[in-house]
């Protein structure tokens, strides 16, 4: 489907989505939600290391997503180890990245194929892989939440209809 295409939107039957504007729309979302994540973690006193690994772990893999989809060696591992401002460098960077390169994409239907950590080939779509990159990186704040409550802290609130109500998310 070329950049463009509009569909129905899942809010509204009677408008239409751009399919790239939905898109930058839910990176905008990733990059505030992993910035309030970072927030939370801060809080404990960068005590929960393994909140901190699993949002290493968010982050590289989001990187190492768009070096695949540039078609560029990998540069990190998927389960690095960062510090708080490790993380917090390379969410901003991130973030910045991937809007730019849904900037620069002519058709999110256009099949990249690349090699995944086991040295497996594989082909897909560069929509199924943004999205793909998306629903990971929310699955794991998602652990980070439980990891926290579990033990005593507060995780951050990062459901996206509050990043709207609060105009995080235009």
């Amino acid at each position: 489907m070329p950049l463009g295409t509009m569909v129905p939107t899942l809010w509204d039957g009677d408008e239409t989505v751009n399919v790239a504007d939905y898109l930058k729309r839910q990176f905008v979302y990733d990059g505030w939600a992993n910035r309030e994540v970072l927030k939370a973690i801060r809080a404990t006193g960068n005590q929960d290391k393994r909140s901190l690994d699993l949002m290493a772990h968010i982050l590289a893999a989001g990187r190492v997503w768009l070096e695949r989809l540039k078609q560029v060696p990998q540069s990190v591992p998927v389960w690095p180890q960062s510090d708080l401002a490790g993380c917090a460098t390379e969410a901003k960077k991130l973030e910045s990245e991937w809007l730019d390169y849904l900037k620069s994409v002519a058709d999110l239907s256009q099949t990249v194929t690349y090699k995944n950590t086991k040295g497996e080939a594989w082909s897909s779509s560069i929509g199924d892989v943004m999205t793909h990159v998306l629903m990971h990186s929310a699955y794991h704040r998602g652990q980070i939440a439980s990891h926290m409550r579990e033990q005593g802290h507060t995780p951050a609130y990062t459901d996206f209809i509050h990043a709207v109500r609060q105009g995080n998310v235009a």
